[in-house]
């Protein structure tokens, strides 16, 4: 049996010995200690996990280069650009932009990363962490992951293996909504409008709609 003082966590991936140090000194250490103790962070890919990631229309990565500078980068696509391929592998088409190739230099160096994934309409953040390694010339591969219909220039793919994933909470997060979805809604509610229209005409047997002052509306 593995000793409690030898024993890791998947969230040791992020609280190292310094953090929990300072997690100590600041007193939020028993909260974190009793959530390793529950279970820590989650190492596979679940059910509801993959539907948030296949839903993403954006993703942030991070990664570093073996002197330790940092470099994010952001990517995009249409929902389901970014593929989960099983429960501990996330797949993307990497699509050509400015070519200045520094998250793939960076991975090569240190092929540690981490996924940053943020739903602005729900306020809810999520953090992958993992490692990530670019595949080139893999045509099968990149027909499998592009997403059909969009115009976008394959270059190749980035397949991030998970080691632990973790839900933030919504704290401090401003509510944005997808253009797109604002306008499906608002196409949504102009046909119900239509439609209870047509009804209330249909019920008063066909004779024009009054206005509130009494007078007739036209016929549209």
């Amino acid at each position: 049996m593995t000793s409690t003082a030898t024993k890791t966590y998947a969230s040791d991936v992020a609280f190292t010995d310094t953090v929990k140090s300072i997690q100590a000194r600041k007193g939020s250490r028993p909260a974190y200690a009793r959530m390793e103790a529950g279970g820590s962070w989650e190492q596979a890919i679940t059910g509801d996990l993959k539907r948030e990631i296949e839903s993403q229309t954006s993703v942030f990565i991070a990664t570093a280069n073996a002197a330790g500078q940092p470099y994010i980068q952001h990517r995009g696509g249409p929902a389901g650009f970014l593929r989960v391929l099983d429960e501990h592998t996330i797949g993307f088409v990497d699509f050509a932009g400015n070519r200045q190739f520094i998250t793939q230099g960076n991975l090569e160096e240190n092929p540690k990363a981490q996924l940053f994934l943020i739903d602005y309409a729900h306020q809810r953040r999520i953090k992958v962490w993992g490692t990530a390694r670019v595949m080139e010339g893999d045509e099968a591969l990149v027909r499998r992951l592009m997403p059909q219909g969009y115009r976008a220039r394959p270059e190749q793919v980035v397949l991030f293996t998970v080691t632990a994933w973790d839900v933030n909470c919504p704290q401090h997060i401003p509510q944005r909504i997808e253009a797109g979805d604002v306008r499906e809604a608002i196409e949504s509610r102009d046909r119900r409008i239509a439609a209870l229209e047509a009804e209330i005409e249909r019920l008063q047997g066909g004779q024009p709609r009054a206005h509130e002052d009494g007078a007739a509306l036209p016929r549209s």
